[in-house]
């Protein structure tokens, strides 16, 4: 067993080096990704996947050594389309996204917190009713019969709040309802205060629940202890189980947020799914309001070797056949089975905000308080202005280096709250994952036999 782990060990260290290397952007509009079987080519705008024999192979790395020119005459050649770039959303896109910071406190004392133990560098405060009310109007306001609208639950800890969250769940479900709206419910918890009736409550209204967890319960209790320095684990582990067991409409999954202090993803991962966890997934630290625990780039490397470690085991699980809800993998899956071509990495300012306790709307949840990112309030609506504004510089269109990269329409630019704090350090960790996700999906779906022909050119469209 041991020969075989350290085995493993050195194929996934071997495999992030070469796809590091094999990720680094040589063309703003295709990205060749080999290894294996096959090679694929990925064409950014659009976000398609073709197969490549090995003539057309050949024939696009000349292009590609040459000029912009030669590249778009051979796509020309191939048939394959090169689509504009993506421009800006319209000047008034409808509200679809609701984030209710209910509660800015909290009962923990994480320190690398982006909302600095709940308060978001303010006083603790919980939101009033008329406020939440307000802000489930404005989430309908524009929403026709058929729609579908998401209404989520943060803080701090929202459970702190908890008879806002869930009379502002009863109100949003009987008006969704009355105009013939689907509306979903989510909530990001850190567990530490969740009872059996919570569990019903969840489960009645279909919630997705989000469990913040970062690692086994050394690592976690280092990260995520009390005020006083108590650990958390054993009590959230402890209070989770009702949701477990219960779960069939709700959905419960573990959020871990990675550090320098808490890498082994592939035994945090199995864990959790052993524990019943719907959806299991990792999102590195890059920036905290202290600076602590700040992921840089030998840490993101290794992340990146431990990440790939899960997909693999994904790919193994996916063709005996068995479920293993890594939701990186599964989210990357999905995002190049559609086609996925965006030009911000999320909703923020688009159709989704954060609703401060006090009624403030902000790009998302992350920037409550942040007056640079505020686009108005619930009592008087979205500034058009400022978001137009806000649209327009966050376009990765605009962004440097992101507008010469070829993933930057999966990625998006990366997390506006992250990159306007602290740069773009962690480009060369999403390039590496995206190039691996994209081998991974070829992999799976060949074994699959899942390939549609595309045209008799050289080229076979995934």
């Amino acid at each position: 067993m041991e020969a075989s782990i350290a085995e493993r060990s050195r194929l996934v260290a071997d495999l992030t080096l070469e796809t590091l290397k094999a990720s680094r952007p040589s063309h703003r509009q295709v990205h060749v990704v080999s290894g294996g079987e096959q090679s694929q080519l990925f064409v950014v705008d659009g976000s398609r996947l073709y197969d490549l024999d090995e003539g057309t192979l050949s024939e696009l790395r000349d292009a590609m050594s040459r000029n912009g020119l030669a590249v778009s005459e051979l796509l020309d050649e191939l048939d394959v389309e090169a689509w504009p770039d993506i421009p800006a959303p319209p000047d008034d896109p409808p509200v679809r996204a609701l984030s209710l910071a209910v509660a800015q406190k909290c009962n923990l004392g994480c320190t690398y917190c982006y909302a600095e133990q709940g308060g978001f560098g303010d006083a603790p405060k919980d939101m009033p009713i008329a406020t939440s009310m307000d802000s489930v109007r404005l989430l309908l306001a524009d929403a026709s019969k058929g729609d579908r609208v998401n209404l989520a639950f943060m803080g701090g800890e929202p459970l702190r709040n908890r008879s806002v969250l869930q009379e502002t769940t009863l109100y949003a479900a009987s008006e969704a309802a009355r105009r013939g709206v689907t509306i979903g419910f989510s909530v990001t918890t850190n567990g530490t205060l969740l009872t059996k009736e919570d569990a019903d409550f969840f489960e009645d209204h279909g919630f997705a629940v989000t469990v913040s967890l970062d690692g086994l319960q050394p690592e976690h209790d280092r990260l995520r202890s009390f005020v006083g320095g108590k650990g958390s684990y054993d009590l959230i582990m402890r209070r989770v189980q009702p949701l477990l067991q219960k779960q069939r409409r709700m959905q419960v999954s573990a959020r871990v947020t990675v550090t320098p202090f808490n890498s082994g993803l592939r035994r945090v991962l199995d864990h959790f799914v052993a524990e019943g966890f719907h959806s299991v997934g990792f999102s590195p630290l890059l920036h905290a309001p202290n600076g602590t625990n700040e992921m840089d780039a030998p840490e993101l490397q290794h992340m990146l070797a431990e990440m790939i470690d899960c997909g693999l085991a994904y790919e193994e699980h996916e063709l005996r056949g068995e479920r293993y809800p890594f939701l990186n993998m599964v989210n990357a899956l999905k995002e190049l089975e559609r086609g996925t071509h965006r030009p911000y990495p999320c909703g923020a300012g688009v159709g989704y905000f954060g609703v401060s306790a006090d009624g403030d709307l902000a790009a998302c949840h992350r920037f409550v308080g942040n007056k640079d990112a505020g686009l108005g309030s619930v009592a008087e609506g979205l500034d058009l202005a400022r978001r137009k504004i806000w649209l327009e510089e966050r376009h990765v269109g605009q962004q440097l280096p992101c507008n010469q990269c070829w993933a930057r329409y999966l990625c998006g630019g990366g997390c506006h709250h992250e990159v306007l704090a602290r740069g773009r350090g962690a480009c060369e960790y999403i390039r590496g994952w995206l190039h691996y996700t994209i081998q991974a999906h070829g992999r799976l779906r060949r074994l699959q036999s899942r390939t549609n022909v595309f045209a008799e050119s050289g080229v076979a469209a995934l």
